[in-house]
Order: structure tokens, then sequence, then C-alpha cells
């Protein structure tokens, strides 16, 4: 088996799911007793929301390049960042490493590709729902059409995420909020919707919403995990 690189705690609370979905996969593939083999860095978070908000990305792209070459070290065959948002630096911690990264938006895109789907809704944090580094990856690789929600909605979603969700804070108005947002997307044409950071589906399952969801969190393990039983772990 090969071994998976996880670069996690963008927050702790989504990295757990990412364990319990690549165990889970990898236990449904192989059966037994068998269980992800897999080497875990975890940052300390409250470090990288201060420098994401201060507009210092370049300080995020060295903790996690820091990071990165440690999981390498430590003998993964290929890497995951546990963040949708942080991908925005995920070319400058490739460069520091000679292992494979994983793009959350490619294992995402493919996805929806794949289903036949060619005009998404996107939610996330207000950096991957406002920047070109994660729906110009989904137009220009995958053809999609990629819409967010209206300004003062989108500052709805990031709050929610970085107040409550980061925090493990589940609220019910929160989830009716994102509710609305999705029917308010879905009334502009919109097919499917990406959970854009991998917090929000600890608050929005799909029995939450009128449109097909794609957990990007699920589906980065899912990657994970069929690189892991793969018999050459590149993508």
């Amino acid at each position: 088996m090969n071994t998976i690189g996880l670069l996690g705690g963008m927050s702790w609370e989504s990295t757990l799911s990412y364990y319990r979905h690549i165990n889970q996969g990898v236990k449904s593939a192989l059966g037994g007793l068998h269980s992800a083999q897999l080497v875990l860095y975890s940052v300390d978070f409250d470090a990288i929301e201060k420098m994401q908000h201060q507009g210092d990305w370049t300080g995020t792209a060295e903790v996690l390049a820091d990071a990165a070459k440690r999981i390498e070290s430590a003998g993964a065959d290929f890497l995951l960042i546990c963040t949708n948002t942080m991908h925005k630096v995920a070319p400058l911690v490739a460069s520091e490493i000679s292992i494979p990264l994983i793009h959350i938006a490619d294992a995402t895109g493919a996805q929806i590709q794949a289903q036949g789907f060619t005009r998404v809704g996107l939610l996330g944090t207000a950096f991957t729902m406002e920047e070109d580094f994660y729906k110009g990856r989904l137009s220009e690789q995958f053809g999609l059409q990629v819409l967010i929600p209206e300004s003062e909605d989108r500052q709805h979603v990031h709050r929610i995420i970085y107040d409550e969700l980061c925090q493990g804070k589940i609220a019910e108005d929160s989830r009716q909020h994102y509710i609305r947002i999705v029917r308010q997307l879905q009334s502009q044409g919109v097919q499917a919707i990406i959970l854009g950071c991998t917090e929000i589906s600890l608050l929005l399952g799909q029995s939450d919403s009128p449109l097909p969801l794609f957990d990007t969190t699920a589906i980065h393990a899912q990657k994970a995990v069929e690189l892991a039983i793969a018999t050459d772990p590149k993508p």
C-alpha cells in the first residue's frame, strides 16, 4: 500500500473527517482489518487564520511548505492539503517537494464532469469563492461555469465557517442560511453545489439540499484511497 500524506489542522474538525473517510475507504476496498497507511502533519490553524485575513499568503505558503517537506521526509508517497482555501498556495507548496500534490479542485472537477454537470454553485470561504485560484481551475481544466452567492450571502457563508464550523459549532439557523443560499443559486440555473470548504459538510448534508452536493472532503479522501491502493501513486 502507498503511504498517504495529509497536511491537516485547517481546521482539525475537517481533518478528522479526512481520517475517517480514508480509513473507511481502505477498509471497503481491501476488507478485513485493513486501514490506511498514512502520515499526518497538523498545523496550528490560529496562526494560519491570522495570516489569511492579513493577506500574508507568503507566510502561509512557508508554513505549509515546511510541513509538506516533513511529510515527504516521513515517507509519504503523495500529499493532500486538507483544506480548499490553502490551495491558493498549492503551486508554491508543490514546488518544494518531489512527491505529487493531489489538488482538491482536480478531484472535485473530475467527479462533476463525469456526472455531466456544467453549471455549478460554489460555497466556501470568501477567499475560495471570490478569487480565481479555485474557480479558474475548474473552468479552465473542466469546462465548468462556476457561480457564487451574492456579496451579503458570501459574508454569511464565510463567517459561519470561521466562527462556527471551524470551532465545532453546528447551528440550525446557520444550516437554514446555507439552504436558502443553495435555493437562490438554484434559481439562477445552477445544477449542483460544490461544498468548497472542508468544514461545510459538517453542517450541510444531501438531505438538506434541493441540488446534488459535491463534498470536497469526501471526494479528496476518495482520491487518496484510490492512489493508496494503486500500483503507481501518481495521479
